[in-house]
């Protein structure tokens, strides 16, 4: 459902802007094409590397590694285990049951969910490409430190 509404409101703003200005509504459309012609050979190269650490690190792999125990080692394992994953949340969420099913803690959980979506150890080629060397890796170590600050918070607050 969310997914219509934003299609259809982009619609919306669409038809708007080319009433308003064609030309210039035209121009952005024709710019942004060609920013993700010049981008479409990391994208293509981060979805093969992301099929290729699933196919050596499959979900169930990443289960047997961080399912058991919510110790201080499982979180750390969690935490860089989801800093060079790139999983789909579709899969990642049922990832997550699976594993709190099979007994691991809240904090190991959240090392990992919170590692998974913050930081990129497989985009960071892209990401450097795109932001600069000095950001990305900036970036992406905060937020390995802030998703295991999350991970204790959480583990602390939820027991």
């Amino acid at each position: 459902m969310t997914t219509i509404i934003l299609l259809i409101t982009t619609i919306i703003a669409l038809v708007i802007s080319l009433f308003k200005d064609k030309e210039k509504t035209i121009g952005t459309m024709k710019q942004a094409r060609g920013m993700m012609g010049s981008m479409i050979s990391d994208i293509v190269g981060v979805l093969l590397l992301i099929g290729l650490i699933l196919a050596i690190i499959p979900p169930d792999k990443i289960e047997s590694m961080i399912g058991s125990g919510s110790n201080f080692l499982a979180t750390i394992v969690s935490a860089f285990v989801g800093t060079i994953t790139l999983i789909p949340a579709f899969v990642a969420f049922p990832l997550i049951g699976s594993l709190k099913s099979n007994g691991a803690g809240i904090m190991t959980l959240t090392a990992f969910l919170t590692t998974l979506t913050m930081v990129g150890f497989v985009t960071l080629p892209l990401e450097k490409e795109t932001f600069g060397k000095e950001f990305a890796i900036k970036r992406n170590v905060l937020s390995f430190v802030f998703a295991l600050i999350i991970a204790v918070v959480v583990g602390g607050i939820i027991k």
